[in-house]
């Protein structure tokens, strides 16, 4: 931004950035890529995320609204995503559990150059998450793949695993509600038919089946032993509470996205922790040491391992990042003016 150049900022619409290439896992999985290799280099700045929860203690788990600050690269760019979570959202009010905005600041003025919608980003750069975690930690070749929950997230992740890896046979899907699992089974046959798709009747017997396994759920408590785990399995815990403490000293690997983030809001790791079960030296590695070679992934095709990622400010900033530059390229987006 020049001294002559009143101060603007560019607005993406979900719309705007599908037309962006969005809604597909190319772009995410490049940009977390990135990310997990600036964490790994510790180039960037990402404070503790802090929980709004206006319920207090006594509401539901995901009942909270999230601030997630982040700077990445040199100079970079700063952002904050702001998300916000009810889980009685779809049932109760037809709308996604979650919604967020996505803000871009550039680092010479500190100014603010863009907004975004965030859900899709946010999803999405989950997704990516596991789709990068399962190069590195799932079974070379798997072919069998396992989501408990079939919402929105599970979508997105089951779409992009298939994207990345087309040696996929065969999807196991659970849902506490069967028709949610029935609806996702079908968006997969669409856009997928090589793959088969099979709704479990219970949990334990997707779990059982899966090589690599996906939680996403609005889990408030484990449910998941380490008996149903079959040997060579990977993990990816996308929603943090559905595995039992036993998985995380049992596993042959635990893996997280950031030691100081997982290691809160009394979560199945921080338990542990407080409970002194487990600490920092027991965990194999952060999945940034992974990505750069720092550290090793899966060296055995029997080794059960667990990735716990919590999400980084800096996977989102990452994505938003590429996302904004696309625009900015292809002229997309509506320009504001911030007086």
């Amino acid at each position: 931004m020049t001294q002559t150049q009143q101060p603007e900022l560019l607005y993406l619409s979900k719309r705007d950035i599908v037309e962006l290439g969005g809604d597909h896992s190319n772009l995410y999985v490049a940009a977390i890529e990135r990310a997990l290799t600036l964490h790994a280099e510790k180039n960037f700045v990402q404070p503790l995320k802090p929980y709004l929860r206006s319920q207090g203690a006594d509401g539901h788990i995901a009942d909270r609204i999230i601030a997630m600050p982040a700077h990445i690269g040199n100079p970079g760019i700063s952002g904050l995503k702001w998300v916000g979570s009810k889980h009685d959202n779809p049932k109760k009010r037809g709308l996604e559990r979650a919604s967020a905005l996505v803000i871009l600041n550039d680092p010479e003025t500190n100014y603010p150059v863009a907004v975004m919608e965030g859900s899709l980003i946010s999803g999405m750069r989950t997704a990516a998450v596991t789709v990068v975690a399962s190069k590195h930690l799932a079974k070379p070749g798997f072919t069998h793949v396992t989501s408990i929950g079939c919402g929105v997230i599970a979508k997105m992740q089951l779409f992009s695993m298939i994207e990345q890896f087309p040696q996929i046979k065969t999807i196991h899907l659970y849902d506490v509600f069967p028709e949610a699992a029935v609806k996702l089974s079908k968006a997969i046959r669409q856009k997928a038919p090589e793959v088969e798709v099979e709704c479990c009747d219970t949990v334990e017997a997707a779990v059982k089946q899966g090589e690599v396994v996906i939680t996403c759920t609005v889990a408030d408590k484990p449910y998941i032993p380490y008996a149903w785990i079959q040997k060579g399995a990977f993990i990816s815990n996308v929603s943090i509470m559905d595995v039992h403490k036993e998985v995380y000293l049992q596993a042959d690997k635990v893996v997280v996205d950031d030691w100081e983030q997982s290691n809160r809001e009394k979560k199945v790791i921080n338990q542990l922790v407080l409970e002194g079960r487990f600490s920092r030296e027991q965990l194999h590695a952060e999945l940034g040491e992974i990505v750069v070679g720092r550290k090793p992934g899966r060296e055995r095709d029997d080794e059960i391992i667990l990735l716990n990622p919590m999400g980084m400010a800096i996977e989102d900033i990452a994505c938003a990042e590429q996302i904004y530059r696309e625009a900015v390229k292809k002229q997309i987006g509506t320009k504001l003016s911030l007086y």
